[in-house]
């Protein structure tokens, strides 16, 4: 519950603070008439990103056993490689978003109403998209399907509610800080998934040692129970995980969280 949780706030208060500038912009530039192709090309993102999200659970469901390893390992690698450019994107672009927006909604503007609903459906389709792969690849490395719906209902019903907030000043939130805290906690859920795919392609026969475990503890932590679903949804934790997950996991947080912590570089002048 709480990794769908924080992907659904994250994703979604970013697609809101999007729509919200957008919206902004018509608003302040006094054309209105606009919002009904921005909020088409809203809905059309939405419905696409949903129409995946039923895509990948059909495909893996009419999979054979060893097909559905091959593509739950092949997702789960996808998304967290989307998701790590999606974070590390909002951190270097998240002081001039407003403005590069601004400017898109400016060019867009001009160009007609189709341009206005084609720049909203691209902008919010990249966090819906993403959003949908690494939720699916999310529920299944949790499993516990009830719970990981609740988190995600609750996770998009929070965003949109501080994205309205936000965008009529009710609500004051240090996004630096709210983007810098979620972004790590990001990085630790998709290091479960990507443990998860490990597993998969170890299971598939693409990668070697799925009977080499770092730990096995299903002797006295079932699988189902509730503290390994906990630790699962949260920091990827397997009962039984071998030696490549553990070392591809470690190495993934270790050097992404590092990454994205280190303070950019500020340029300088030439003749400073």
């Amino acid at each position: 519950m709480l990794s769908t949780f924080i992907i659904a706030l994250r994703e979604g208060l970013e697609a809101a603070l999007i729509v919200g500038i957008l919206v902004a912009y018509l608003v302040k530039s006094e054309r209105r008439h606009h919002l009904r192709a921005l909020w088409t090309g809203v809905f059309l993102a939405v419905s696409a990103s949903l129409a995946l999200g039923a895509f990948l659970s059909y495909t893996s469901a009419e999979l054979s056993s060893k097909g559905a390893e091959l593509f739950a390992g092949t997702t789960s690698f996808v998304a967290v490689a989307m998701v790590t450019w999606m974070v590390f994107w909002m951190k270097r672009t998240a002081r001039g978003l407003r403005d590069e927006l601004y400017g898109k909604a400016e060019v867009a503007v001009a160009a007609g109403a189709l341009s206005m609903g084609t720049l909203a459906f691209f902008a919010v389709a990249r966090e819906g998209l993403e959003t949908s792969l690494f939720l699916y690849t999310n529920f299944k490395t949790v499993g516990a399907f009830s719970t990981a719906t609740l988190g995600l209902v609750l996770g998009l019903a929070t965003s949109v509610a501080l994205g309205y907030g936000i965008y009529n000043r009710s609500v004051k939130l240090n996004l630096g800080k709210f983007f810098t805290y979620s972004g790590v906690a990001l990085i630790v859920v998709a290091g479960g998934v990507l443990s998860y795919g490990v597993h998969e392609f170890q299971e598939f026969g693409f990668l070697p040692g799925p009977d080499a475990f770092a730990w096995d503890v299903t002797s006295w932590m079932p699988k189902e129970s509730f503290i390994a679903a906990l630790l699962g949804g949260t920091i990827g934790f397997d009962t039984t995980t071998s030696w490549l997950q553990l070392l591809v996991w470690a190495a993934y947080l270790g050097l992404t969280i590092a990454t994205y912590l280190t303070p950019a570089k500020v340029k300088t002048p030439l003749n400073a």
